[in-house]
């Protein structure tokens, strides 16, 4: 998944802003395994659906969204 994900932003690189002055923004990256355990892209969100929608997720979208935090506003602002 991990070589998938940095594959897909490679294909695009030069469309995606980057540098000082850029923001950021979150993507949803949907995959599938099949019976044989390969991992398959699906697609590609720009806007992923972040409802709290099941006890997993719960968990994991407040989670997620403090660590893109950390990442990104702790970073500019330390």
């Amino acid at each position: 998944m991990k070589d998938i994900t940095i594959n897909t932003l490679e294909s695009v690189r030069k469309k995606l802003r980057t540098g000082k002055n850029c923001f950021f923004e979150l993507f949803g990256f949907d995959f599938i395994c099949d019976e044989d355990f390969g991992v398959w892209l699906i697609e590609v969100n720009t806007n992923p659906c972040l409802e709290e929608s099941s006890t997993l997720l719960v968990s994991y979208i407040p989670r997620m969204i403090n660590d893109l935090l950390k990442i990104t506003i702790d970073g500019a602002f330390p």
